[in-house]
């Protein structure tokens, strides 16, 4: 049996332990907004298009639907979204953001420009190792 590599060679401890740290840099605005991670990852994706499903949340953070649930109901309890029963099928929740949530979008927008002043490496650099990063979890089937 071969001897497994040390964590610090693998790339999986790599990648992890960037995602814990970027998660780290976000925590104290996302604190004083008074919001997860994760809920930002919620609120985000009704930044980019308000009113979807729990279902369509789920999908665009490749996520189960149970994981994202709570974060919404959560989200819908500190009043910056709420839920809503899709007319046209009750069996269908669909995620407004209120005009609280919608105006925490101005308050988060500087968490990006922050990160990247952090890391301190060139633009095109940057955009390499999100590719990279995105070819990675394509090749790996999400």
């Amino acid at each position: 049996m071969a001897a497994a590599l040390p964590l610090e060679d693998q790339l999986c401890y790599s990648l992890y332990a960037a995602s814990m740290a970027i998660t780290r840099a976000y925590k104290p605005t996302l604190d004083m907004l008074g919001i997860t991670y994760p809920q930002y990852l919620v609120l985000h994706t009704l930044w980019e298009e308000d009113g979807r499903t729990i279902g369509a949340i789920a999908e665009r953070l490749a996520l189960e639907s149970s994981t994202v649930t709570p974060l919404v109901k959560r989200l819908e309890g500190a009043g910056h979204v709420e839920r809503r029963r899709n007319p046209a099928d009750e069996r269908q929740v669909n995620v407004f953001l209120t005009d609280q949530g919608a105006a925490m979008r101005e308050r988060c927008g500087c968490l990006g420009e922050a990160l990247m002043e952090r890391v301190g490496l060139p633009m095109d650099q940057l955009l390499r190792l999100k590719k990279d990063a995105d070819m990675l979890r394509h090749n790996l089937g999400d």
